[in-house]
């Protein structure tokens, strides 16, 4: 006697379902290049078994570490080491990504302190975007450019009235140290509010304290409602501090190639 409340499947059912399950069982299967490190020091690592691998190609190694290769050779490859670079040990599996070295860009970075990868800095949870733009890239030719035609306000009379500066145009601030120069770049950041301009500050070499100043006086002023901040101090590995002014030169909104969605 079959127990109150319960149902009972019958065969036949059972029987419909398997077969159901069967008919849309589709196999599949994916092929996946696997190499090994044969050397590893200085933030570098020679890898072979990758005879795919392209220039410029982010490999994978375990614990979610990441290297860039660059020296193509016909047995073995040069990668250099995006993080963990005391980590990976000889031995260690690399896998192929299919992936140039690209950053994340979009207006959700607006406001936020990231590395040169693209990966927030500042303690605000993670950056909510899928659209994707590869590190080296062609730049516009001269003809396809627009022209500079609208003028580019830095705040600071002299400046202003002295040396026309256009919105687009490459200005180029020479001086010994400690005479000014970030000051005026961070006033002409500061004076962009309200005036439809995104504005990135790439710093290079310096300390993360000075950067965390900088920081905080554009959240003052109110400044990093339109501002990126890609940070890449002394302490960085080499890689970043190299690829951190190509990554920033990527963040504004420009044509997006392409979308990633894992």
């Amino acid at each position: 006697m079959a127990n109150k409340g319960k149902t009972m499947l019958s065969p036949e059912k059972i029987s419909e379902v398997l077969e159901k399950h069967i008919r849309d069982y589709k196999p599949s299967a994916a092929i996946e290049e696997v190499g090994t490190v044969i050397e590893t020091g200085d933030g570098i690592a020679r890898v072979s078994g990758l005879p795919s691998a392209m220039a410029n190609e982010m490999l994978q190694f375990p614990n979610n570490i990441y290297g860039l290769a660059l020296n193509l050779e016909e047995d073995e490859i040069g990668c250099v080491l995006l993080s963990g670079v005391t980590s990976v040990e000889e031995g260690a599996e690399v896998r192929t990504t299919g992936r140039i070295m690209e950053v994340p860009v979009g207006e959700a970075l607006i406001g936020r302190v990231v590395n040169a990868l693209g990966e927030p800095i500042d303690g605000k949870g993670p950056i909510d975007t899928n659209k994707f733009r590869p590190v080296e890239q062609l730049a516009p030719g001269v003809i396809d450019r627009q022209h500079v035609s609208e003028p580019l306000q830095t705040g600071l009379k002299c400046i202003d009235t002295m040396i026309p500066i256009g919105r687009g145009q490459r200005e180029l601030i020479i001086g010994d140290r400690q005479t000014g120069k970030s000051a005026i770049a961070i006033d002409a950041i500061i004076n962009q509010k309200g005036k439809d301009v995104i504005c990135i500050y790439a710093a290079i070499g310096q300390k993360a304290s000075t950067i965390a100043q900088v920081v905080e006086r554009l959240t003052q002023a109110g400044a990093m409602d339109y501002t990126i901040v890609v940070n890449a101090p002394a302490s960085d590995p080499a890689p970043l501090v190299y690829l951190a002014p190509f990554a920033a030169l990527n963040r504004p909104r420009l044509p997006v190639l392409r979308t990633r969605t894992s």
